[in-house]
């Protein structure tokens, strides 16, 4: 029994050992699983889908379309009123039922705008009161419906459509690169943030030796009190600062983990990133990858074609809008259904329908001219966009090239000033230096901590935008785009 006891305690006591196991992660695997996790992936991803679906249901324009169409039943019995000759009306009983059925198939034709139709339908009629039952139909009819001289949108969405999926498409890989960006920065948030609390608990055990160490040569003489009281604000203010340092290391971490998508109970640990990749960024290479694969450079050809849409639009919309309507097939009637099959007579109908303005006072063609305005804004806008493209893609690697070359000084300003803390400790402890020179030393070991966390926070940013502004990625010379359809 006891035995069970002990093996129970033991088994709980891993258990909850196990639950409270901290996590340790990399900034390469918080990245992944933030691609993969997180609230700003799941958004990525959903973007991603209705973008899908809008270019299928704008590919399905395009298709013929299958439609049943009809009336099941319309059906009366009441007293309705009927206008006689001489303009007298006259009320009547009717009892009677009307049921209708059109099948129709359908093509849009894109390069006239037109559609063109093939379709059956049936009719039969039941009236209750003589009584007598007739039918009506088209075993077969073909029609056409097309617009003369008008704007025709469907060869323009064939231009514009698939540029506009292509672009969201490019825009998805964007966003994960975002989420990169966006992580690697609460990433160094909470890596600063242990860090300035490692740094303010070694600054109070430090002070706190100093100080102790420093009241003895007070009673011996060998410090003025003033010194001392400074040792001991010192260490006061140490204390406070590990105080703010749990504060704002907990505010970062909430900060990590919401984003990231973690749970507020998940306990985890920061490795820092000193491996810095070996590698430097041809500016030509880099530009030349960012035009062949960012979402802007089809966002400009598609806002350049979305211009002289418009030019189109307006020069085609004058008013004057024609319609013409044909239809050609085959009709019959009779007392069975078998009668509208049996040798039915053809059928020919023609149309042009039209509006005409007469009189518009320059509307349309103000409306011309600002849509040719506006095109050229555009093209002048896109000339400028394009400057700027290119220089933030040349800023961006000069930027990373330099923050590189730079964290090796860094480092070793780290790496010197700590040690000149130990030797200045080891000098005020001994009577060499006085209490500013310290304090002046811990400063100066502190800030050169930070700076070298906040050199490795610039250069992994500047790593993740410059995949971001190229779609490329440097490190493993590879596209960061994959699966990019555009029709």
């Amino acid at each position: 029994m006891n035995k069970s006891i002990v093996i129970l305690i033991g088994a709980l006591f891993f258990v909850s050992v196990a639950w409270a196991q901290t996590n340790v992660y990399t900034l390469d695997e918080i990245v992944q699983l933030a691609r993969s996790k997180s609230p700003a992936w799941l958004s990525a991803e959903t973007r991603k889908e209705n973008e899908y679906w809008q270019f299928k249901t704008y590919k399905s324009d395009y298709n013929p379309q299958l439609v049943l169409d009809g009336t099941l039943p319309a059906f009366r019995n009441t007293v309705t009123a009927v206008q006689q000759y001489n303009g007298s009306q006259d009320f009547f009983a009717v009892h009677d039922n009307t049921i209708q059925l059109n099948l129709g198939l359908k093509q849009i034709v894109s390069v006239t705008g037109g559609e063109v139709s093939v379709y059956t339908n049936m009719q039969r009629y039941d009236n209750y009161q003589t009584p007598f039952t007739k039918y009506g139909g088209s075993p077969v009819s073909i029609g056409l419906k097309q617009p003369v001289f008008q704007f025709n949108p469907y060869k323009w969405n064939k231009k514009i459509k698939p540029l506009e999926y292509e672009e969201s498409q490019r825009a998805y890989f964007e966003e994960l690169e975002q989420i990169s960006i966006n992580t690697t920065r609460r990433f160094f948030d909470l890596m600063l943030a242990q860090i300035n609390l490692e740094i303010a608990r070694k600054n109070v055990d430090s002070n706190d030796t100093i100080y102790q160490i420093a009241k003895g040569r007070f009673n011996l003489g060998n410090i003025t009190e003033n010194d001392l009281l400074q040792l001991e604000l010192n260490l006061l203010n140490s204390k406070l600062d590990v105080s703010q340092a749990l504060v704002d290391q907990q505010s970062a971490l909430l900060n990590l983990k919401s984003f990231v998508g973690l749970s507020d109970t998940d306990s985890i640990r920061l490795v820092l990133p000193e491996n810095i990749p070996d590698f430097a960024v041809d500016e030509d290479i880099a530009l030349s990858e960012a035009r062949k694969n960012k979402s802007d450079m089809v966002g400009f050809k598609r806002r350049e074609l979305e211009a002289q849409q418009e030019v189109a639009r307006e020069r085609q919309s004058t008013g004057v809008n024609m319609d013409l309507v044909a239809s050609y097939g085959l009709n019959n009637e009779g007392p069975t259904i078998n009668d509208v099959y049996i040798n039915p007579e053809s059928g020919l109908q023609f149309g042009l329908e039209m509006t005409v303005p007469v009189l518009d006072w320059g509307r349309q063609k103000a409306r011309v001219k600002t849509a040719e305005a506006n095109q050229k804004l555009v093209e002048y806008q896109l000339i400028q966009d394009e400057a700027t493209f290119d220089q933030d893609v040349l800023t961006q690697v000069r930027n990373f090239n330099l923050l590189r070359d730079q964290l090796g000084a860094k480092l070793r300003a780290d790496e010197i000033s700590q040690k000149a803390y130990t030797v200045s400790k080891q000098l005020f402890l001994i009577g060499k230096i006085t209490i500013t020179e310290l304090n002046a030393s811990l400063a100066s070991k502190d800030k050169a901590k930070q700076e070298y966390i906040s050199s490795l926070r610039d250069f992994w940013l500047a790593y993740y935008n410059l995949r971001e502004k190229t779609l490329y990625d440097f490190q493993r010379n590879q596209l960061l785009l994959r699966d990019i359809q555009t029709n």
